[in-house]
């Protein structure tokens, strides 16, 4: 072994007090390095200590700070009472870059206990064959020839080049937890496990510990990582706290920290790109990290990845991009792109394959490419560029990419990952292969390029078993990894392996007794099996001699067999080496005979799963075995005896029935042993108490007397005992580790569990056969305690050769040794041993031990995967080099026969065989007598059958019938009803049988048979060997079928766009004048309703359609003059310009330019595609599509004819076989010398048929199933099993003897009746023969023509049939030839479509990028020029409206005018009252609206314009008043001034708004233009881009290869008169193509002359207009001074006729004349209703009067009356007092009727209730109610 910093030996040696005293002086060093260092911050301490703050919330976490830290903190932040330039130096104190802490301080040490006189390096460690293959990053690279890995709590840095071993202590002694190395290969970290552990950062290649890190998690850490420079250094803890720091290495300060997540991380790393960003993965979650700045200084944020719709999975490899993207892998294949925190797309491969088939556990990024390496053994290579740009296209967010290279290291590979070996010129890699190896590998992919090379091999799962040879330095292991290896520890190399179908789990070598070479090997397997194995050294073999690179050492399989069912534990010799034990979990121990080939002895049972055997050494009387079974049971069995030769094939078992077993039932015990140390304890408490009692008594006897006494009584009444601990049973066994023999009946034992921490001795009781083990329970009779085993057991115990030294083996992977006497069997001496942490702590328990021959070594195995070889500390010194000795090959091993091995784990056992060889025999036996009851039930049955046979032949009377012959019905009835139960019960039992072969086939059927729309038939000839064979088709594909709509429809031109807007706008005013016409008809329609009317309203009419006539007379010839003048402007407007050119001729001729006499191909680079041939794939697969279909139909049509063929060849055989029928009657007449040949019947072919190979009956079926059940029966050879039931239906069969025999019942029937419609020949008579007479003669010859005849006839019908049917196929095969021809290149028309498809697929997403950019650019070129054109128009509208202002203004001039008439005294006065202008209030909305304020200051500015324009016209209108109207002036007139002053004022404010709105339209026009020139150019540069991408995919293209399959004759391209080898300058021109350019070239001769002729007449055409041109302007100025004379000999002036004729009529007198006619009408009408009215009133005044002479009459008769009346009131006031002296007949009347009323109320009353108590009654009747009498009623 190589330690650095190797001390001398002496040194070394020294007991616990040394090793203390170390470590004190390691805390003095570490301390005293603290102090000088306490001051030692940076900046970003202070954020460290903020972020410590938040990590006090987080679960589970304890101090971020050691105490120490604090202090100096604390220390630190003292500055107050130093000044400035003390702090500035504190500042600068850091640790020095020369500072290396001491190894030999920082090592963990082997423990051993005090004053035991054990050396320090007791166990040396020497090698280290194994490799925890399965631990993270458990690979590094120092330099290009060293590697590094963990392997318990050593540290390995290994030279792969020379193999040495160079080992690193952990410094916690609780093992590593990872490691890496800084990206400048100078240093490397150690994390460790363990309380708080810490960091250790060694300098290499010194392997000096450079830096330490302390406090950074709590348990372990999982992942370490340096920044892309070095400087920074992340780590993050395992459960339970998973803590992230970011630490500044150098100075042992952590600068972030913060919790990273729930679960298990399993990686941390930095950006390369940026030292701020990190990212951690691990069990189901991705994290980003980012060091940000905040307000209370630097913070380390985390965003965790969202999954989305893609499954949850755990991450174990990815790579941060150089952009800030993560790439990460699945636990399904794929890659995982994230952007920000989500997932940007998924990456598989095409066809929706995964990138690797299993989780993809490291990715890199190396040279500009993405390695992959996933856990099925493949490194895939994948361009960056593509990763990097990879988008989602689809809703399934998955992107189909194919990898650049790719290399399958090997098979059962499972890289875990890569680190890359930095050699100039080679690209050459190590990886970590968790299956067990270490590989390196060539990733150059060139010519050159290395296979993969294994460059170690190790065990990869849990080793099971060691063993070393008993004559030399050679070990062998086992594992749960299918695999056994040998090395040679002396030597430290690794021999050979040798793999198997299941793993290996015990192991042990075969005795020198049995092997004196010791070259056997016992193995145990997880099936049960055992196999011997023998080594020899190959090259002793004559057959390798002279060969080269022959191993060292090979392995022979020398026999095996199985007796066990189960997982083999334990293997283990009887001391003399003849019997063999096995040990199993199926509660089974076997014995073997060993000196015969190991033959079975027998085996017996035991109470639970056995898991060690152990043989009872010399020193015993007898033999016996010690078996130790995991559920507590520990059994002793004697050695069983082997039995003479004798036949053991009578005997049914193996089991060993009669063996005296002694068992002993563990029973805990160790609450009492913990109750008796306590009692024990107490008592010698009670002990030191009692006589420190009596010791006080005395001396307070002395000092006080007699109350002493009182007081001692008092303080022992107050003492009270602490109850003892009570027994405790656990509820589950404690299982039983391991154990040896102490002596005859004795054994110790080692416990797991509750019972763990004691070795306990035990007893076995004496044997007793009839006593149940699992009613037993025993007891230990002693113990002994072991140190430090209460939670750490004792796994396995061995002894040295001398048996002085006991190894045990701890469950956290210690190796612990005990120095013992030779005959201390009682262990008596257990307190001193020594101690030493070598595997890992948390999962490397040691599973075995071995020591060597000569106790030299030391071996361990342990289920990390390790196996370290230690060196026994000896005083004896051993220098020379020592090699094991490989046994020499056996003579003739060569060419022994190897055994069969046992591979098949289902395989029978040795009892199973047995047990099913006696089944067989019994079964056999059973067969044999079932055989014999069938033979007599077969000649019973043929008995019976006879006499059946002899009861049909006696007469119908005599017959018993059928019935007759039960014996009984009932048995019959439940014979049958048996078997349709049973027969029920067989399709119960195979109904899963059956629904499953129904599935499959119906599965077979859609995939292979559904599809199909025609099988292929052939067609055979029946005469010649011509054959015709249909097309297999399939059902139209999806191109056929489907048409995708294409995302880039072809933009329309501008000159479409042009038409089709001009069709438009012409339709829209077609449709608008047919709109407003229809309006105008309707209100015409509206104003014709009838009714009556007056002469005045008559008078009225006619004057309004007198004015109407007039004015629309005006309006129709100021329409005329305004449609003349529009006919000018465009007359005006069309006329050419000097330099005009035709825009067609411009455009033809620059056309001609650019196209005439160059002929672009389209694999010229300046070629321009028309916009009609531009292509895409949706166009592309439409074409396709239309093939497929066009291919489809010519197929089915060329299908059908086949099929019409077939069915005619069908009816032709059916003809053919009634015509052979009718032959046969005839030859049969006739005599046999002139028979002609029959013709033979043509047959139907199995392939002119394929729909019958579908059809199967219940024979073919039988049939095939003997065929599986035969093939069966040869395949499972010595096995009896059930048929498969996998087995198919067998529909693909067709019978062979009806494989020619298509004919139906239709063409049987059609046959039969042909036959009997044939000929009837005459039957010869049956009397006796005589001599035909002449007649008869004659009609016998006449007979004999006609048969010969029709003889002649049917054969030659046949012939005709056959040749016909030939001809018809012949004619049909040549049809087919041609269309095959045409198939075939169809077929490569696809394949070029199909590619061309794929091309344009791949463009088409770009293609549509632009082509959307085009579409919008020329949509928004649309909009704005459709804005332009409404603006165009809104401001011709608005031109229109002030055109017809300005004439209504003139119009306004032109009516006053004409009202003043001719010399008018008042026209000026008048004039200028019409045009003063008057500033006028204008009308204002009172709403808050923000248009009103902005319009606000232009209506200022009108109003400043008003005032300047009337204080300019001031002095004109101080001159006259326009408020009253001059003397002898016509008021109406000056009326009709002011009037119309008003209507000037609003004309001129309407002028106003109307140029306002066109000058906004305009600036907003000017402001339109300028965007549509941008976007004109941003279209142009779209249409460019368009156009060039549209270049490079024809360009892409014409690069596809297409064939045309040419003859010799269409070749015309000849060199020398040969045909060239390079066609490459060639063009393919159809025969069409050429005509239509032989025909061009005279089309383009004539078209020449033509133009030269059109052009001759168009120069003269030219001449004569300029000639008439001249002419018609003298013309011109003719007629214009003809108007001018007459203008003046009329008018006397020249005036303007349009003005003269809208003056045609004053509007407004008009106007006033209608008015007039219209208010005398009304005012006649309101007369006539006030005379209507005043007749009224006067008839109503003669009624009053009437009235009131009436009433004077009446008050005249009553004064007389009134007269009269007072006269009769004097006479009654004489009489008064006698009124009064006695009661009033008044009163007496009125209170006689009160009491009548009162009494017809209280009836009324009474009758109501009646009624009411009626009504309430179900069912009562009811009366009318009481009504009063007449009289009452009367009275009231």
């Amino acid at each position: 072994m190589k330690e650095p910093d190797d001390q001398d030996t002496e040194g070394g040696k020294s007991d616990r007090s040394k090793s203390s005293g170390k470590q004190s002086i390691k805390s003095e060093s570490r301390y005293g390095f603290e102090d000088t260092t306490d001051d030692t911050f940076t900046e970003g301490e202070e954020s460290y200590l903020e972020e410590d703050s938040d990590l006090e919330d987080l679960e589970g976490s304890s101090s971020s700070l050691p105490y120490d830290y604090v202090e100096s903190k604390k220390a630190s932040q003292e500055p107050p009472g130093l000044d400035a330039e003390e702090a500035e130096e504190e500042l600068k104190k850091k640790i020095s870059e020369s500072f290396f802490y001491d190894y030999m301080e920082l090592a963990s040490m082997p423990f051993v206990t005090p004053d035991s006189n054990i050396p320090l390096d007791f166990l040396v460690l020497v090698h280290s064959f194994g490799y925890d293959c399965r631990k993270r990053a458990n690979l590094q690279l120092l330099d290009s020839s060293t590697l590094m890995y963990i392997a318990g709590n050593q540290l390995i840095l290994l030279n792969f080049k020379t193999k040495e071993q160079t080992y690193l202590r952990s410094s916690s002694g609780q093992g590593i937890g990872v490691i890496g190395v800084h990206p400048y290969k100078t240093y490397f970290t150690v994390a460790e496990k363990g309380s708080f552990p810490n960091i250790i950062i060694y300098e290499y290649p010194s392997l000096k510990p450079y830096r330490i890190l302390r406090d950074g998690t709590e348990k372990a850490y999982a992942y370490v990582d340096f920044n892309y420079n070095g400087t920074l250094l992340a780590s993050v803890g395992s459960s339970p706290d998973y803590t992230l720091t970011i630490w500044n290495w150098k100075e042992e300060q952590p600068i972030l920290r913060k919790k990273a997540f729930s679960q298990d991380v399993f990686k941390v790393t930095f950006n390369p790109e940026d030292d701020e960003q990190l990212t951690t993965a691990g069990s189901g979650h991705i994290k980003f990290w980012e060091m940000a700045y905040t307000f209370t200084g630097l913070k380390l944020q985390g965003s965790l990845g969202r999954f989305g719709k893609t499954t949850t999975t755990d991450i174990e490899g990815y790579i941060e991009l150089p952009d800030g993207k993560v790439l990460s892998g699945t636990e399904w294949g794929n890659l995982l792109l994230w952007e920000g925190s989500l997932i940007k797309v998924e990456l598989c491969r095409s066809g929706m394959k995964s990138c690797h088939h299993g989780p993809i556990n490291q990715i890199m990024l190396d040279e500009g490419e993405v390695i992959t390496a996933g856990s099925d053994g493949c490194i895939r290579i994948w361009d960056f560029e593509t990763i990097d740009t990879a988008d989602i296209i689809d809703d399934t967010g998955l992107l189909e990419i194919e990898p650049i290279n790719e290399l399958q290291v090997d098979k059962n590979v499972n890289l875990f990952s890569l680190i890359k070996i930095n050699t100039p010129g080679y690209n050459l890699w190590l990886a970590q292969d968790s299956n067990g190896a270490i590989w390196k590998l060539d990733l150059s992919f060139s010519n050159i390029t290395h296979d993969p090379e294994r460059l170690f091999s190790f065990h990869s799962e849990a080793i099971e078993a060691v063993a070393t040879s008993p004559l030399t330095y050679l070990m062998a292991t086992t594992a749960l990894d299918c695999s056994v290896r040998i090395y040679d520890f002396a030597s430290k190399n690794s021999l050979a392996q040798m793999k198997f179908k299941q793993g290996g789990t015990a192991l042990t070598w075969v005795p020198r007794i049995v092997s004196y070479s010791g070259a056997q090997i016992v193995v145990g397997f997880e099936d049960g099996v055992v196999r011997i194995l023998e080594l020899y050294d190959p090259k002793g073999l004559t057959i390798f001699a002279g060969r080269k690179k022959v191993p060292d050492v090979d392995i022979y399989l020398r026999q095996v067999f199985k007796p066990h069912t189960a997982q083999v534990t334990a293997l283990a010799y009887e001391r003399d080496a003849e019997v063999l034990a096995t040990g199993s979990k199926d509660h089974t121990v076997f014995f073997f005979e060993v000196e015969k080939d190991y033959k079975p002895i027998g085996f017996i049972n035991t109470p639970g799963p056995v898991c060690q055997l152990i043989w009872s050494s010399v020193l015993h009387p007898d033999s016996t075995l010690l078996i130790l079974c995991e559920n507590g049971y520990v059994l002793e069995a004697p050695c069983p005896t082997i039995k003479e030769e004798e036949d053991d094939r009578d005997v049914v078992s193996y089991e060993i029935s009669d063996m005296c077993l002694k068992c002993f039932h563990f029973t805990s015990v160790k609450s009492k042993i913990l109750r008796s140390i306590e009692i024990e304890k107490r008592e010698k408490q009670k002990e030191l108490k009692a006589k420190e009692r009596e010791a006080r008594r005395k001396k307070l006897i002395e000092e006080m007397g007699e109350d002493a006494e009182k007081e001692l009584q008092e303080e022992e009444e107050e003492e009270e005992e602490e109850p003892l601990p009570e027994i405790f049973i656990p509820p589950n066994p404690s299982p039983i580790l391991c154990g040896f023999y102490s002596g005859p009946g004795k054994f110790w034992v080692s416990l797991g569990g509750y019972d763990s921490g004691f070795l306990y001795h035990c007893e076995f009781p004496s044997c007793d056969k009839r006593s149940n083990f699992e009613e037993q329970k025993d007891e230990p009779f002693d113990f002994r305690f072991l140190e430090n085993t209460e939670e750490n057991p004792i796994q396995t115990i061995i002894f040295s050769f001398s048996q002085t030294m006991m190894f045990c083996g701890m469950r956290n992977g210690a190796v612990r040794v005990y120095i013992r006497s030779h005959d201390d069997h009682s262990l008596t001496n257990l307190d001193y041993y020594w101690h030493f942490n070598m595997h890992d702590n948390d999962y490397g328990y040691v599973k075995s031990m071995a020591t060597s021959f000569d106790d030299r070594f030391l071996m361990t195995a342990g289920a990390d995967n390790n196996i370290f070889v230690f060196n026994v500390y000896s005083e004896l010194e051993f220098l020379k080099i020592i090699k094991a000795k490989v046994p020499s090959p056996k003579f003739g091993i060569e060419t022994e026969p190897s055994p069969e091995d046992i591979e098949d784990p289902k395989a029978y056992s040795i009892e199973n065989a047995r047990r099913k060889r006696e089944h067989d025999k019994l079964m056999k036996e059973m067969e044999e007598l079932k055989a014999g009851k069938r033979e007599q039930i077969r000649a019973l049955r043929n008995e019976f059958w006879k006499l059946l046979e002899m009861n049909k032949e006696l007469p119908k009377h005599m017959q018993f019938r059928r019935t007759d012959f039960d014996l009984d019905s009932k048995i019959r009835a439940d014979i049958d009803r048996k078997t349709v139960y049973k027969i029920h019960q067989v399709e119960k039992e195979l109904a899963w049988e059956k629904e499953k072969h129904e599935l499959g086939l119906m599965k077979l059927q859609n995939r292979f048979r559904d599809p199909l729309e025609n099988d292929t038939t052939v067609v055979y000839a029946i005469q010649t060997n011509h054959k015709i064979s249909s097309y297999r088709l399939v059902k139209p594909s999806k191109y056929s079928k489907y048409k995708r709509t294409s995302q880039s429809e072809r933009r329309p031109s501008k000159l479409e766009r042009f038409e089709k807007e001009g069709s438009g706008k012409r339709d829209s005013q077609k449709d608008t004048g047919e709109s407003i016409i229809m309006q105008e008809e309707t209100m015409i329609e509206k104003g014709k309703i009838f009714r009556p009317r007056t002469l005045s309203e008559i008078m009225i009419d006619n004057q309004i359609e007198k004015t109407r006539k007039l004015i629309q007379k005006a309006e129709r010839a100021q329409l005329k003059i305004q449609q003349r003048k529009k006919e000018w402007e465009e007359l005006y407007k069309s006329k050419p310009d000097e330099d005009y050119e035709d825009p067609k001729d411009v455009q033809a001729i620059k056309e001609a330019q650019v196209y005439m006499g160059d002929f672009n191909l389209k694999t010229a680079p300046d070629y321009k595609i028309p916009e009609h041939m531009r292509i895409n794939a949706a166009k592309k697969e439409e074409e396709l599509g239309h093939l497929v279909s066009l291919v489809h139909g010519k197929k089915m049509q060329m299908n059908k004819c086949i099929l019409s063929l077939r069915d005619l060849k069908v009816a032709v055989i059916e003809e053919i076989q009634c015509l052979v029928q009718e032959l046969k009657n005839i030859q049969s007449t006739l005599h046999i010398s002139k028979h002609i040949p029959i013709p033979q019947v043509p047959q139907i072919h199995p392939e002119e048929v394929p729909e019958k190979r579908f059809h199967y009956d219940e024979e073919i079926l039988k049939k095939f199933k003997r065929q599986r059940m035969k093939i069966e029966v040869q395949k499972r050879s010595h096995m009896d099993q059930i048929v498969s039931s996998s087995a198919g239906r067998g529909f693909l069969k067709l019978p062979s003897g009806k494989d020619g025999d298509v004919t139906t019942r239709d063409s049987l029937s059609r046959s039969s009746r042909a036959s009997t419609f044939s000929l009837e020949l005459p039957k010869p008579p049956e009397f006796e023969k005589t001599e035909p007479t002449e007649v008869e003669l004659e009609i016998m010859k006449r007979d004999e023509i006609k048969h010969l005849y029709m003889q002649e006839y049917l054969t030659n019908r046949i012939k005709e049939l056959t040749v016909t049917f030939d001809a018809e196929l012949r004619l049909l095969r040549h049809q087919k030839l041609k269309l095959d021809t045409q198939m075939k290149l169809s077929d490569l028309h696809h394949v070029t479509l199909f590619q061309e498809i794929l091309l344009l697929k791949n463009f088409e997403k770009q293609e549509n990028i632009l082509q959307e950019r085009v579409n919008s650019c020329d949509k928004e070129e649309q909009d704005m020029q459709w804005k332009i054109n409404e603006l165009l128009k809104e401001m011709e509208e608005r031109k229109n409206e002030i055109t017809k202002l300005q004439e209504q203004e003139k119009a306004l001039y032109a009516g006053f005018q004409t009202a003043l008439g001719e010399n008018n005294k008042f026209a000026n006065f008048l004039l200028k009252v019409l045009k003063k202008k008057i500033k006028r209030v204008k009308k204002k909305e009172v709403e808050g609206d923000a248009d009103e304020d902005e319009e606000s200051d232009e209506s200022s500015e009108d109003e400043s314009s008003l005032e300047s324009d009337e204080e300019e016209s001031g002095s004109e209108d101080e001159v006259f008043d326009d408020s009253i109207c001059p003397t002898n002036c016509d008021k109406a007139l000056f009326e009709l001034a002011l009037q119309l002053r008003e209507k000037r004022l609003d004309i001129e404010e309407a002028l106003v708004e109307e140029k306002k709105t066109v000058d906004n339209l305009k600036k907003e026009y000017d402001t339109l233009s300028k965007k549509v020139k941008i976007v004109a150019t941003n279209l142009n540069a779209a249409e460019e881009a368009l156009e060039a991408y549209q270049r490079e995919k024809q360009q892409q293209l014409n690069e596809l290869l297409v064939v045309f399959p040419l003859k010799l004759h269409q070749v015309e391209y000849m060199q020398s008169g040969e045909i060239p080898h390079d066609l490459s300058g060639t063009l393919v021109f159809s025969n069409l193509s050429l005509g239509r350019l032989q025909a061009r070239i005279i089309q383009l001769h004539e078209e020449n002359v033509k133009q030269q002729k059109l052009n001759k007449e168009c120069r003269e055409r030219r001449k004569r207009l300029i000639r008439e041109k001249r002419e018609m302007a003298k013309t011109i100025r003719k007629m214009e001074e003809t108007v001018r004379q007459l203008m003046i000999d009329k008018f006397g002036r020249v005036i303007d006729l349009e003005v003269l004729q809208t003056l045609s009529v004053n509007t407004t007198l008009e106007e006033l004349k209608i008015r007039k006619l219209r208010k005398e009408l009304t005012n006649a009408k309101e007369m006539k209703m006030w005379e209507a009215k005043i007749a009224q009133l006067r008839w109503e005044l003669m009624m009053k009067t009437k009235e009131h002479t009436k009433k004077l009459h009446q008050m005249n008769d009553l004064c007389i009356e009134k007269k009269q009346l007072d006269s009769r009131l004097n006479t009654l006031q004489n009489q008064q007092g006698n009124a009064f002296q006695g009661p009033r007949k008044a009163d007496i009347v009125a209170r006689e009727k009160i009491t009548e009323l009162v009494q017809a109320q209280a009836q009324r009353i009474l009758a109501l209730k009646e009624e009411i108590a009626l009504l309430r009654k179900k069912g009562g009747l009811i009366l009318p109610p009481i009504r009063p009498t007449q009289e009452n009623e009367m009275n009231l």
